[in-house]
């Protein structure tokens, strides 16, 4: 049998995100497939290593396909594969468990890692619980979370190319628009460095002011729900159990305190520096390096450090 991976659904480029579930798909110990619904992205995507072939689906503008289009497709080509793999994000959250349930296949969701062919490890209760779940049916579906394994090669790979046959999108519901979420600096999900802000830094100005120091450090901005809720930051920054999953080399907290669903969504982070001035926030239990003080020196610190090597350069 074979593994397949859907293709994020980033237009005109192989993505990041797409490069790391493949990795996952390689540690399945079979031959990988990538289906894409954008052919502009299939000689790129044919170069990805570890890559066996890439399928071309024909179902519309790949920006605007309904989870059920995409579904179906998954379920024409089921046939041929044991497991199936997408991203953990909107597009294969909805699509997998969809081909799941009409194939009477098994849908896992947030995997972290795969131990072998039929176990996948995810977290339960916010990450508080990690289980090893394995998979009984004939075909697994899974969403796996990118930022728990590294991503494959761009290069260097040679996989074929094939055109499927075309199959009728889903009619029921119809894409009026697309608003993407305004982002600056380094891509959260992917950064190796990420800065983020929490319900301490009181005003979207600071948050503004710590957005700049992330830009010097080439990190990426992030910012608890406590402070996105308060309009600190967008949405798209938001990390934790109901935003984003990251897993950097580095992962600097300010202001935050750590509840149990910001450290799901940042707590598989390599290195993790926390400044809080309560010498019992949680996020102190998951810190590499933590500092109890006012987080206003600690970045005027770091500002006035900053300006000093630009100086000397």
């Amino acid at each position: 049998m074979r593994t397949l991976v859907l293709a994020d659904a980033d237009v005109g480029s192989i993505s990041d995100v797409t490069l790391r579930v493949l990795n996952a798909a390689r540690q399945l110990g079979q031959p990988v497939d990538l289906l894409v619904f954008d052919a502009s992205i299939a000689p790129a995507a044919a170069g990805a290593s570890g890559v066996d072939r890439v399928l071309v689906a024909s179902a519309g503008a790949a920006g605007s396909l309904a989870p059920e289009t995409i579904a179906a497709q998954l379920i024409a080509l089921a046939g041929d594969y044991s497991t199936v793999l997408a991203a953990h994000r909107a597009c294969g959250r909805a699509a997998l468990p969809r081909a799941a349930a009409l194939v009477e296949g098994a849908f896992i969701a947030d995997v972290i890692a795969i131990r072998e062919r039929t176990q996948f490890v995810r977290g339960l209760y916010a990450g508080s619980v990690i289980a090893t779940v394995t998979g009984a049916a004939a075909r697994i579906f899974a969403s796996v979370r990118p930022s728990s394994f590294a991503p494959v090669a761009a290069d260097g790979g040679a996989a074929q190319i094939v055109a499927l046959a075309p199959i009728a999108p889903f009619v029921g519901t119809r894409l009026l628009e697309r608003r993407a979420a305004e982002q600056s600096g380094q891509d959260l999900g992917s950064a190796r460095v990420v800065v983020a802000g929490g319900r301490g830094l009181a005003s979207q100005e600071n948050m503004e002011r710590l957005g700049q120091v992330a830009a010097t450090l080439g990190a990426a901005l992030g910012a608890s729900r406590a402070a996105v809720d308060a309009g600190y930051a967008p949405n798209a920054a938001q990390v934790g159990q109901t935003g984003r999953s990251v897993a950097p080399d580095v992962y600097m907290a300010f202001g935050i305190s750590g509840a149990i669903q910001h450290l799901a969504g940042m707590k598989d982070s390599k290195f993790i520096v926390a400044v809080n001035k309560d010498p019992d926030a949680p996020i102190f239990s998951v810190a590499d390096v933590g500092l109890v003080g006012d987080l206003f020196d600690v970045v005027g610190a770091i500002e006035d450090r900053m300006h000093g090597v630009e100086q000397r350069v």
